[in-house]
């Protein structure tokens, strides 16, 4: 079965792509009655709308758009901004963001589709696959020598590649001779501008397939032993080069077919076409207090063919597609009475699939569990799943309790702002309003 081994589970570089600051304050969704303040049809999120209003009309930030939702009710958009400073188009629901990492979420659920179909096991070694991971090799020292190697002690295995457990690192992450040599390389696992501008955000010029992608990372040594240790990484850009091989046609075809056309994600792309250039919004980075694009719409890097389709930071989507991605996990599997993957793929997928004996102490997941390619919630969190992205974006959906929520805006490195945090406190303050309650501190 391909669920047999679920039974029993056991400019800051840090935060360029990759965002979990939304769930600091999830615990407090334990105490509101979210149930009762459904029932308001009508809702007015007006923290929600304060909160974005102080970013946008002081000019802080070009747009914030946000989808908030319940079950499977259409969503309600809370939305500021154009697509650009100077710009007279409205940012809105059907505006594309480069969602960077939370494109992880949904390459972790395109996996789950394949152990679904019996094509891929959760314990999986992945050198069944890709035979050129049967022996690899561990840095004795995490990120020391490149030639001061030993033995992996265990192989790895897809929960590994989905929880970051993998041993693989991060060009974002690494320091010293690993991260050079994965740079040299073109083991680049995203993009951030074509742009002079936009230098400081690069890293060296990425290989051009997928193929060539893995068989690099398969040369490199892993920089701590596979299963020991939560480590932010490259793993589920791998994951795209398993799942294409595993389902026997390109990653990005696979999404499509499985995932995006099923559910209705008509806007989320790895390039955006030329016809869809006018609803994309500018990027910016922050320096010195001061917005400056660096990668305008039309001179989008997104614009052009992508080296490959990278599964850890590659989509471009709408607030719009997103929800119904979150809505479609809200519906363990179905949307518009659409089966599109089945649920227990999704509850598998939304819950801690952590290696017996990792923990995230001391990592920017501390607290939480980690799912297919998303942090999960435990104790008074459990039930939530997400990630978020480099250029400020977040979403994440409360299966226990019916919520999902996706707040999309554009700005770089993304930890220059509170946002994400501050975009959850606003969200409990107003389902507490609308339950009659006191919103948690």
């Amino acid at each position: 079965m391909a669920f047999r081994d679920f039974e029993t589970p056991q400019m800051s570089r840090r935060s360029l792509l990759r965002s979990g600051a939304w769930l600091g304050a999830g615990a407090a969704l334990g105490g509101l009655p979210l149930r009762a303040a459904f029932a308001h049809d009508n809702a007015k999120w007006a923290s929600v709308a304060k909160l974005i209003d102080g970013y946008v009309t002081p000019g802080k930030l070009a747009n914030v758009v946000t989808a908030l939702g319940w079950g499977q009710m259409e969503p309600d958009m809370v939305a500021a901004g154009n697509l650009a400073i100077g710009q007279a188009a409205p940012a809105g629901l059907d505006s594309l963001y480069r969602i960077y990492s939370m494109t992880k979420p949904v390459t972790g659920m395109a996996a789950m589709m394949l152990i679904e179909d019996g094509k891929l096991g959760l314990d999986q070694p992945i050198a069944e696959v890709l035979p050129k991971f049967a022996d690899m090799k561990v840095q004795k020292t995490y990120d020391g020598s490149l030639t001061d190697l030993e033995p992996a002690m265990r192989p790895i295995t897809l929960r590994h590649l989905l929880t970051h457990t993998a041993g693989i690192g991060y060009g974002i992450m690494q320091k010293g001779p690993i991260k050079t040599a994965y740079e040299d390389a073109g083991l680049i696992a995203g993009q951030v501008s074509k742009l002079p501008l936009a230098a400081a955000f690069g890293r060296g010029k990425a290989v051009g397939s997928l193929e060539k992608f893995a068989d690099g990372l398969a040369a490199m040594p892993l920089v701590v032993q596979p299963g020991t240790r939560w480590l932010y990484s490259m793993s589920l850009d791998l994951l795209g080069r398993v799942i294409e091989v595993a389902a026997g046609q390109p990653f990005d075809a696979f999404l499509k077919q499985r995932l995006f056309d099923p559910a209705g994600m008509s806007s989320t792309f790895f390039q955006v076409p030329a016809s869809e250039l006018g609803r994309l919004t500018t990027n910016y980075g922050i320096m010195n207090g001061t917005l400056l694009p660096i990668d305008p719409a039309n001179q989008s890097i997104y614009g052009d063919v992508p080296p490959f389709p990278m599964g850890g930071a590659g989509l471009v989507s709408s607030a719009r597609d997103y929800d119904r991605f979150l809505r479609m996990l809200l519906g363990y599997g179905k949307i518009d009475g659409k089966r599109v993957m089945s649920e227990l793929a999704v509850r598998v997928g939304t819950s801690n699939l952590l290696p017996e004996g990792i923990e995230t102490k001391g990592t920017f997941t501390a607290g939480s569990g980690f799912g297919a390619g998303g942090r999960v919630g435990l104790g008074a969190t459990e039930g939530t799943y997400g990630w978020g992205g480099a250029a400020g974006t977040v979403g994440f959906v409360d299966m226990k309790r019916g919520l999902r929520a996706t707040m999309m805006t554009q700005y770089m490195p993304s930890d220059t702002y509170p946002l994400t945090a501050e975009f959850t406190k606003a969200v409990l303050a107003d389902l507490a309003a609308m339950a009659g309650t006191k919103a948690p501190a």
